[in-house]
């Protein structure tokens, strides 16, 4: 079981393993109510009896649901950047467009395949459907520093503000894609991927 990322939401970090597993197990039984309740019918209480835990466990944690829906964006973006940084081992010379395809695409999988991910992602817009959602500034970020290495480029302003609207218009997009589709309207992503691809182009070739 890999560890849960201490995130700053959390009211105390685990500490112990059992402590560790405990909170996974929380942030497992969010993602799962969160797909079949959403988030305003999301409760602290459901939490903890799908959990199987004490509700204390769940406060022990989190003040409130929006720390904890928090705690689960934070594990998402860690997982995301973890798997890309795993498709960047094996993407050989293909330069900026490979780690670029290796970005939406795992985007992609996490839209598809992790629950409560549709609603939550990277935790840009908590509660959902908040109009002052938060740009993604800490995907931006995070990408920056792991691209950076591949691309050898110095993370400077310019590379972080390319990405950050680059990462607002691919989440834009997609998120067109699966309103349009369960699964992501295919013509839809393809145009998505050759809209940044033209645009990432202008800063990176």
């Amino acid at each position: 079981m890999k560890p849960v990322p201490h995130a700053t939401s959390l009211r105390r970090a685990p500490v112990q393993r059992r402590s560790a597993e405990r909170l996974t197990r929380i942030l497992d039984a969010c993602a799962d109510l969160l797909d079949e309740v959403g988030y305003d019918a999301l409760s602290t209480r459901a939490v903890a009896l799908r959990a199987e835990v004490p509700i204390g466990s769940v406060y022990r944690f989190f003040g409130n649901k929006r720390q904890m829906v928090d705690a689960l964006a934070q594990r998402n973006l860690e997982r995301f950047t973890e798997q890309v940084g795993e498709r960047l081992k094996t993407a050989g010379e293909g330069g900026w467009r490979s780690a670029m395809d290796a970005v939406l695409d795992e985007y992609l999988a996490m839209k598809r395949t992790a629950p409560g991910f549709s609603l939550v992602d990277f935790g840009n817009q908590i509660p959902v459907g908040a109009r002052n959602a938060e740009p993604n500034h800490r995907v931006a970020d995070r990408l920056t520093e792991l691209l950076s290495g591949y691309l050898d480029r110095e993370p400077d302003e310019d590379l972080r503000r390319s990405f950050l609207i680059a990462v607002e218009t691919a989440d834009t997009l997609v998120h067109l894609a699966f309103r349009m589709a369960p699964d992501g309207d295919e013509k839809i992503i393809a145009e998505a991927r050759e809209l940044l691809q033209a645009y990432l182009a202008r800063v990176l070739d």
